[in-house]
């Protein structure tokens, strides 16, 4: 299924009923439906679609997905928040519950600044961060892992572009989670579970400091991914969060 606006169209897809749940893929700016069942530790639909009217999309421009919009240079993360809004805005879906992975930490601070009121409560699987001795992670893992193959695709966008979008999105705020100040995060009354990561693009440094500033954070044991036998009891945590906090 489709949402269209302007020249924005994004592709999405809906499982099972119950409250709205809107997941966010992994994977980066290559976010897309696919890896929630090939790049997540557990694939969330399978886990929540008895639960929950499930809801996911492919990011904008995400390359393997159906998505597809302008480079929004001026305000890159916002655009990607336009979309998740959007798409939520044509389901009919006001409030929402909302769990994500990787790159979904970012993004899910951001709606819980743009749309605090819709956010019920928010899952943050291994979020990304930035790290103070490796600043430009993310600007040169897209300016080669995403931008090049785009660029194949789409021929009014080029190179210069995409270096002024990932300039923009990664290195004119380039400290703590993008996206929200350490002082939002301080007042945020939104409940959130955070399930740190240790790898160079999801740092738990950064992680637990979201932990610890939210006054209404959860944190799950750590590590939960490893070994395999660990994520069961993730899932369960996730599990009692979401039920804890849905509207009756």
């Amino acid at each position: 299924m489709y949402f269209e606006k302007g020249p924005v169209r994004i592709h999405y897809e809906e499982t099972g009923s119950g409250f709205p749940l809107l997941l966010i893929p992994g994977g980066g700016l290559n976010s897309t439906i696919a890896g929630l069942s090939t790049g997540s530790p557990f694939n969330p639909i399978d886990e929540f679609k008895a639960e929950y009217h499930c809801i996911a999309s492919d990011l904008r421009n995400a390359n393997g997905g159906q998505s597809y919009g302008p480079l929004e240079i001026g305000r890159p993360w916002d655009a990607y928040t336009d979309d998740h809004l959007g798409v939520m805005d044509h389901l009919g879906i006001d409030r929402f519950l909302v769990l994500g992975f990787c790159i979904g930490g970012p993004f899910i601070w951001n709606l819980l600044k743009r749309a605090p009121d819709r956010v019920v409560a928010a899952v943050l699987a291994q979020p990304s961060g930035s790290r103070p001795e490796m600043r430009d992670l993310f600007y040169e893992n897209n300016m080669t892992g995403w931008g090049p193959e785009l660029v194949k695709q789409r021929p009014e966008i080029t190179m210069e572009i995409v270096d002024k979008f990932l300039t923009k999105m990664y290195r004119s705020d380039p400290d703590f989670v993008f996206t929200v100040t350490r002082d939002f995060v301080r007042h945020c009354q939104t409940p959130v579970l955070i399930l740190p990561d240790d790898i160079p693009a999801h740092p738990y440094a950064v992680a637990m400091e979201a932990a610890m500033l939210a006054p209404k954070a959860e944190v799950s044991i750590f590590p939960w991914k490893e070994p395999k036998e660990r994520i069961p009891l993730a899932v369960r945590q996730i599990r009692s969060f979401l039920r804890a906090h849905r509207p009756a």
